[in-house]
């Protein structure tokens, strides 16, 4: 019977330890998939390590910023994703959209179309410009784990026109799309992003020369009173098992006629008084409001501190992103547009609200826009 129990145990560990390897190989040639990109290496490297932002090997925040909140662990919040019931993350209805035809879009149209989360289209003053391109359904490595809403998946690449500029806040998979990326490069001039995210572009067929790879506070001029000036965010980076070894950005797009802030993902902090300090007034802001949570609230702006961060960069007209697409945190779905809309009755910034696909227009400060999130389910 002993040695029953013994070769019982010695068998369970056997198979034990042939699972763990098979997971092991698994996800190892997994993360070798080329939706991962590439570690930076050689001259990338060496200009990284020269930024004043980059110690102990990694980008760092201006400020302390715990990836989670006081009081919470990181096992804690995994559990409580797994076997809490939160209501609502999703839709029942579909998300309302609509589709217009960007290819036949009159060059002098000062236009802004919306394709859900933050995701978005600029055409202002002659020039075309794409934020944050996902458009292949999923948010997520592995595939069919975080889908899009109905009813937000109206675009594709196909239906876009040549781009002037993309410009891309930070690679987490919610804002860099392999997929969407691939097919973007013969459509696509220059890309603009932070330091290390240029060697993932690289890896996937896009040109050395048309890849604009920067830090914090500096300044693109593109010429004809065009220019691109990055700035900080709070947040963090990677793709992997790997964080922060690239630099996530916040920009402000300048024009002949007119400033408007991306504003990527961030918690909040002092940079956005001190961008708003030396670029105020901005026209537009556009600030992520969704997939926040307390657990960690200084990586993502909770909805009352989007109307902060906007009043801080003295911004004329507020536009608040990153939600209403995918699920990636724990609140209904319409939470943020719902909060942010009641809270706003004290602040009283114009809020710019549209559906999928509706223009916006840059130089009508005048438009409304109807909470369409009313009455959906």
């Amino acid at each position: 019977m002993k040695h029953k129990i013994i070769k019982t145990i010695k068998w369970f560990f056997i198979i034990l330890s042939t699972l763990i390897v098979l997971l092991f190989l698994t996800t190892y040639f997994y993360l070798k998939k080329p939706l991962f990109g590439k570690a930076a290496e050689g001259a990338r490297l060496e200009r990284m390590k020269k930024s004043p932002h980059f110690k102990d090997g990694v980008f760092q925040n201006i400020n302390n910023t715990p990836a989670v909140t006081e009081g919470y662990s990181t096992l804690g919040i995994i559990a409580d994703k797994l076997f809490t019931n939160y209501p609502r993350l999703t839709p029942v209805d579909s998300i309302p959209s609509q589709k217009v035809d960007l290819l036949k879009l009159p060059i002098d149209s000062n236009v802004l179309v919306w394709f859900g989360h933050s995701s978005y289209f600029i055409q202002l003053d002659g020039k075309r410009i794409l934020v944050d391109p996902v458009f292949s359904g999923n948010a997520s490595p592995i595939p069919g784990t975080v889908v899009a809403f109905k009813g937000t998946d109206r675009y594709k690449v196909e239906d876009l026109p040549n781009i002037d500029y993309l410009i891309l806040s930070h690679d987490h998979y919610d804002h860099v799309d392999y997929e969407t990326l691939i097919k973007l490069r013969a459509k696509t001039q220059k890309v603009i992003c932070g330091l290390g995210v240029g060697a993932d572009f690289e890896e996937w067929g896009y040109k050395p020369e048309n890849i604009l790879e920067k830090d914090w506070n500096e300044t693109i001029d593109f010429g004809g009173g065009f220019f691109i000036h990055t700035t900080p965010a709070r947040h963090f980076s990677g793709r992997g098992f790997t964080r922060n070894n690239t630099l996530w950005m916040s920009y402000v797009l300048q024009s002949p006629t007119m400033k408007i802030y991306i504003g990527g993902d961030s918690g909040y902090d002092t940079h956005f008084a001190e961008i708003g300090k030396k670029f105020g007034p901005i026209d537009l802001a556009v600030l992520e409001d969704g997939q926040y949570d307390v657990k960690w609230k200084y990586i993502h702006l909770q909805p009352a501190e989007v109307l902060k961060a906007a009043k801080d960069l003295n911004a004329k007209r507020l536009f608040p992103v990153h939600s209403s697409k995918f699920v990636l945190a724990n609140h209904p779905w319409d939470e943020p547009l719902t909060k942010i809309t009641a809270l706003n009755k004290t602040t009283k910034i114009p809020l710019v609200t549209p559906i999928i696909g509706e223009f916006v227009y840059l130089k009508n400060d005048k438009q409304v826009f109807r909470q369409w999130w009313v009455g959906v389910k």
